[in-house]
Formats: C-alpha cells, sequence, structure tokens
C-alpha cells in the first residue's frame, strides 16, 4: 500500500483513490451533500476552507484543505 499526505498529517491510500476534483462546481457540490446525508464525509480540511474533494472506490468522499494539484503531484511522485 502506498499513502499520500492530503494534509495535516493525514494520508489516503493512492490505490483507493478514483479521483481528486475541485469543490467549486456544482456537481461536487452534490456529491459532497448527499455524501453527507448517508455520513460518507470524511473532513480532514480542520477547520480551514476545502480545496480538494477525493473520491474513493468505497464512496466516501474526503474533504483536505490541500490544493487539487498538490495532491495529484504528490500522488505522481509515488508512482
Amino acid at each position: 500500500m502506498k499513502f499520500v499526505d492530503i494534509g495535516f498529517g493525514n494520508t489516503v491510500n493512492t490505490q483507493r483513490v478514483i479521483g481528486v476534483v475541485s469543490p467549486d462546481s456544482l456537481p461536487v457540490r452534490r456529491l459532497i451533500q448527499d455524501a453527507k446525508n448517508i455520513n460518507r464525509v470524511i473532513d480532514v480540511s480542520c477547520g480551514k476552507k476545502t480545496r480538494a474533494v477525493i473520491i474513493t472506490d468505497s464512496e466516501h468522499i474526503i474533504l483536505s484543505a490541500e490544493e487539487v494539484n498538490v495532491i495529484a503531484e504528490r500522488m505522481n511522485s509515488q508512482q
């Protein structure tokens, strides 16, 4: 298993990640709200503004304060 830092000392298994997207679009905001309704949101932003949304294969949504390109760069550097 390979883990990547997603901010504030939190890590995620890169093999479980489907995508890393920006939270700015309306479909992503709907996805977050739907996941909140079924308790599948993990917020690791520590009260900061959400800048990246990580979608996993277990249908969990992870909210991070790191930028999308920073997380993507970290994931690519491990491969």
